[in-house]
């Protein structure tokens, strides 16, 4: 331990003396390991903004989409109670129906078509339903005398952004004139896009919203047991549906593989170059460095100095050095994935941005040391091999 202590304090000792030679050499390892941590945490970043994405749209991982199909449609109720002897038997959590439809809605400038879609809680924890004001529908909110619905930001903006705790109300227009109300607003998932809004199966049914178009029931299951679940979920269907075609199969991101898998070895491409390139500029370096020491090496051999010793400082010098640039570019790399500007141009969709990995933070420092090591073994070797006589000749 004596030795490690006192062969770091000789190897910073150096840095001092040679702080001009070297620096040069550091800064290009510190921007090495800015860059390859940059890499990582943006490639990190770009991942969860495609994830969240991916989500919203197609659902969580593993996401199951449920549906019998046939040229006579199933009875609506014997397939409701299929529905619901599955989420029962197999204990799912998380599940809804989801359907598309039309409403009109009175606005103050007038009376104006509205994309509706019915859905039940589950909903908004499978596609990940971010709410930028009030709240998601909860379960007792199906049973409302005035039906609740969730509202995007255009539709917010066209009903001329009531408040929604003392005036949430907005009116439906149909062969049924019902009062709804505002409980929460959803941002726009693109810029100039039309009013939409989410209401709950049993209260569209009860607020004579048009019928839906062909529903679809999800469920959100492990992604272990997606697959057994799938071949299950199908045969129950299909016993109690003969002659219709029944399915149950995945639908989320994920479905065929993770589909990062291709930009994580690109990253990992990339980050190796990077790695390699520090490398080379450090080890060059190094053995200039070395040759100028050489008539200091050959003194401490006729000294005394074992080689043990003397590998030992030569290569310490190197790795101190690289830690300390290492450590550097790691908070350089910091300060610039989470700079505001690079969070909202990578990953647009997030509303809550993740903490720095810590993986990546460790992955530059271990590599900053590594590239330490690698270039301050060679020199090592270099100055082991050098004769004492030889040495001070130089």
């Amino acid at each position: 331990m004596t030795g490690v202590v006192s062969a770091l304090v000789e190897a910073w000792q150096e840095l001092r003396i040679n702080k001009t030679r070297i620096l040069l050499a550091l800064l290009g390892v510190a921007l090495s390991v800015a860059v390859l941590t940059s890499v990582v945490g943006v490639g990190d970043l770009a991942r969860e903004g495609f994830k969240v994405s991916s989500e919203r749209n197609g659902g969580r991982s593993a996401t199951l989409g449920l549906g019998v199909y046939g040229p006579t449609p199933p009875d609506p109720r014997k397939l409701e109670a299929a529905y619901q002897g599955i989420i029962e038997r197999y204990g799912i959590t998380h599940y809804t129906h989801v359907s598309q439809t039309q409403q009109q809605f009175q606005f103050p400038y007038g009376v104006q078509q509205v994309q509706m879609q019915v859905v039940d809680p589950g909903y908004g924890v499978i596609h990940r339903v971010e709410v930028s004001q009030g709240n998601w529908f909860a379960a007792d909110d199906e049973q409302r005398l005035a039906p609740a619905v969730v509202v995007s930001e255009a539709f917010y903006n066209a009903a001329g952004r009531p408040n929604l705790v003392s005036h949430p109300k907005v009116k439906l227009v149909g062969t049924q004139e019902t009062t709804a109300v505002m409980i929460g607003v959803v941002p726009d998932q693109y810029p100039e896009m039309p009013p939409s809004a989410f209401m709950l199966t049993g209260a569209a049914e009860r607020a004579g919203v048009p019928g839906p178009g062909a529903g679809q029931f999800k469920l959100w299951v492990q992604d272990d047991q997606a697959k057994a679940l799938e071949a299950a979920i199908t045969s129950d269907l299909e016993r109690q549906f003969p002659g219709l075609h029944a399915q149950a199969q995945r639908m989320d991101y994920a479905s065929n593989g993770d589909p990062f898998a291709t930009v994580q070895l690109a990253v990992a491409g990339i980050a190796g170059l990077v790695l390699l390139l520090g490398a080379v500029g450090m080890l060059n370096i190094s053995m200039v460095t070395v040759r100028y020491r050489v008539r200091e090496i050959g003194i401490r051999r006729s000294f005394g100095a074992t080689s043990r010793r003397i590998f030992l400082g030569v290569m310490m010098e190197s790795v101190v050095a690289t830690a300390v640039a290492g450590a550097v570019g790691v908070m350089l790399a910091v300060a610039v994935v989470k700079h505001p500007w690079i969070e909202s141009k990578i990953a647009p969709g997030l509303t809550e941005y993740p903490a720095f990995p810590v993986e990546a933070a460790m992955l530059g420092l271990g590599s900053a040391v590594l590239v330490g090591a690698l270039a301050g073994a060679i020199p090592a070797l270099v100055a082991v091999r050098v004769k004492v006589i030889d040495a001070i000749r130089f």
